[in-house]
């Protein structure tokens, strides 16, 4: 894949060339691409010349990037291809970076499978958290199940005494007058609450 740009300045014909290639892999059961190297073209000659790693995608898909760089501060994906080639020259850095080399149907990207690692920071801060959270669960969890219950401390507390309240007409049934040496005395006739006299 070759991108065109013409007289810049100084640079003749400038010209960026991606080398893309295409193998199958049983794992996945489909076509893959890589993009191999890149290689930068002035005054007809090459230039220099860049190895590309970690840049592939299904066949059937793109590869997206937010940068494409030979800089360590974009995780350099193109390395100078030898120590005495010119490219330890050039600082290439693509912004926005879509590349599809095969399967384009009507001039569109199809689906991009993107360059972000499965352990980005933000991945890794939401692992975290969720760990944290499992951890205060597991312990609040423990707590609750050896929760002692505190029946055994009222066992031995025995239940309120009841006295039910004698109404004066159920006294009245209950008493009979005696006549003893003129002295009034009462006398209860259920025998269950024993004698009293007055």
């Amino acid at each position: 894949l070759s991108l065109k740009f013409g007289d810049i300045g100084s640079l003749k014909g400038l010209v960026i060339r991606l080398l893309l290639t295409t193998s199958y892999y049983q794992l996945s059961v489909q076509n893959w691409f890589s993009l191999h190297r890149l290689q930068l073209l002035y005054n007809h000659s090459v230039q220099a010349t860049f190895n590309a790693t970690g840049i592939h995608a299904p066949a059937t898909y793109s590869f997206h990037c937010e940068h494409v760089s030979s800089l360590q501060r974009y995780d350099a994906l193109l390395v100078p291809s030898s120590a005495n080639d010119l490219s330890q020259l050039w600082e290439v850095t693509f912004i926005d970076f879509q590349i599809q080399g095969f399967n384009v149907q009507e001039g569109h990207f199809a689906y991009a499978r993107d360059c972000a690692s499965f352990f980005s920071p933000a991945i890794l801060m939401g692992l975290v958290m969720s760990l944290i959270l499992l951890l205060v669960l597991a312990y609040a969890l423990h707590m609750l199940i050896h929760l002692k219950s505190l029946d055994r401390h009222y066992e031995c507390k025995a239940s309120p005494a009841y006295f039910a309240q004698m109404k004066d007409s159920d006294m009245g049934d209950e008493k009979e007058p005696l006549r003893n040496s003129g002295n009034e005395s009462y006398e209860l006739r259920n025998q269950q609450f024993g004698k009293i006299y007055i």
